[in-house]
């Protein structure tokens, strides 16, 4: 066997994927069935050469930063030169035991935190080579209907099997949102449903000191009995595993539903239909320990509900449409706001640069809405946001009146915009300033519109 520390000066880029992982857009193979690994030697997978170079290579691309010793991700690989041998033999020996996580935490688009558990690069690598092992071997026996985190199957794939099943008729749903999911998953449940198809105990104890690993707060090192920390490359896989349950007692049960990691929207054609099944629904994920956030589940109309940032409409001819949920366009101009802050102190071309960063993602996500109208609107109002990052620029130098003689303004029309000068945003669209500055300026500094052209 070619050991790790002959071979990782190779240059990454000269290695292939790892073998069985499948690009995203590539179709799913049929599933493999439920067989057991037996004794498969899983872990001598994990550390063969060829998965490991994949690991690193994944692990450099996704980047990220440092966990509680510090190590950043391009440091990994001189750490790995030296203390490979060290490391692989506690893995095959099954003695390898993860630092602990550190805490951070990120806003939610909603308000609050989302708490994350951020390993260290080298436990990342761990965990991105034995998810490079064990994907391949639950995801072909994962349900049809969950699509998070799995290869080949994105966000805009449920939400158009959403749409579909709205527009056959299924007008209500049964939307669960599950308590605190990732930090109540019970470990040994979710063990006991590993041990069905994983063979090796040294991969299942590593598996299970992954889970139990502390987490680092405040200085303090706090220990786990439950939860799965979001921020790992193995977490999402075995949220799929424990939920997988579910998944195939709705499908034995013929229902038609959508599941996102902990995201599950079942589709009913009345309202009595939906509260059978969401008691049905709180009885399968007590069996996993699991609770029903009952303050954010519902019974409701499809149109009245959002799905991974998505909603519904009807439009005349009764097609079903697809628009941006009203909460996410809440918390997108929440962000816009926040970048362009009159209080910021940076000029114009650096505001459209940080503006363009998140615009480009998120109308990369949002494309699949049928609101070719709400995108103008919004081009209208971020252009207006961003006239008003200038006349705080032009406070500080010649006055507003200047300046937009300057950029052949009318001198009757500047004049006439010159009396809102105490009230910016009312000047911010003012014909004057639409003239000085038009949205195709905008455009030019490499601001992207959201409307279609």
């Amino acid at each position: 066997m070619h050991q790790m520390t002959m071979q990782m000066e190779l240059p990454l880029e000269d290695r292939g994927e790892a073998p069985n992982v499948r690009r995203s857009g590539e179709a799913c193979p049929a599933a493999q069935g439920n067989e057991r690994s037996g004794n498969d030697p899983l872990m001598e997978r994990v550390v063969g050469r060829d998965n490991l170079f994949a690991a690193l290579k994944r692990v450099r691309k996704n980047k990220g930063s440092p966990g509680i010793d510090g190590m950043r991700v391009d440091e990994l690989a001189d750490y790995l030169r030296e203390n490979w041998e060290r490391i692989r033999a506690t893995l095959l020996d099954g003695s390898y035991r993860p630092s602990a996580v550190r805490r951070q935490e990120i806003p939610k688009s909603g308000g609050g935190v989302r708490p994350l558990g951020i390993p260290t690069v080298l436990d990342r690598f761990i965990q991105q080579a034995i998810l490079q092992v064990l994907q391949p071997i639950f995801d072909p026996t994962f349900s049809p209907h969950s699509y998070g985190f799995r290869p080949g199957r994105r966000a805009h794939d449920a939400v158009c099997q959403a749409q579909r099943y709205v527009q056959s008729g299924r007008r209500w749903v049964v939307d669960v949102d599950l308590e605190k999911f990732f930090d109540r998953v019970n470990h040994d449940v979710l063990m006991s449903r590993l041990a069905k198809r994983i063979g090796d105990g040294r991969l299942l104890r590593v598996i299970r000191r992954y889970l139990e690993a502390g987490v680092l707060a405040e200085g303090v090192v706090v220990e786990r009995h439950e939860g799965t920390p979001q921020g790992g490359p193995l977490s999402p896989l075995l949220a799929n595993v424990l939920l997988d349950e579910v998944d195939q007692a709705l499908e034995r049960s013929g229902h038609t539903f959508v599941r996102y990691a902990d995201d599950c929207n079942v589709y009913v054609r009345s309202k009595r239909a939906g509260e059978r099944v969401m008691e049905h629904l709180r009885g399968l994920y007590a069996k996993l320990r699991l609770r029903v956030n009952e303050d954010k589940s519902a019974v409701a109309r499809a149109w009245d509900r959002k799905f991974l940032g998505y909603s519904f409409w009807v439009a005349p001819g009764r097609e079903v449409k697809r628009r941006v949920a009203p909460k996410a366009l809440d918390g997108f101009k929440e962000r816009i706001r926040q970048i362009t802050s009159r209080n910021g102190g940076r000029s114009l071309p650096k505001v459209v640069e940080e503006l363009r960063a998140y615009l480009l993602g998120w109308k990369a996500y949002f494309r699949l809405a049928d609101t070719p109208g709400v995108f103008r609107a919004l081009d209208q109002w971020i252009a207006r946001r961003l006239r008003l990052v200038q006349l705080k620029q032009w406070k500080r130098g010649r006055t507003a009146y200047r300046e937009m003689r300057t950029l052949g303004t009318p001198e009757w029309l500047a004049r006439k915009a010159a009396r809102f000068t105490r009230n910016w945003w009312r000047l911010s669209s003012h014909g004057a300033l639409n003239t000085a500055l038009p949205g195709k300026l905008f455009e030019k500094m490499g601001l992207p519109r959201l409307a279609p052209h």
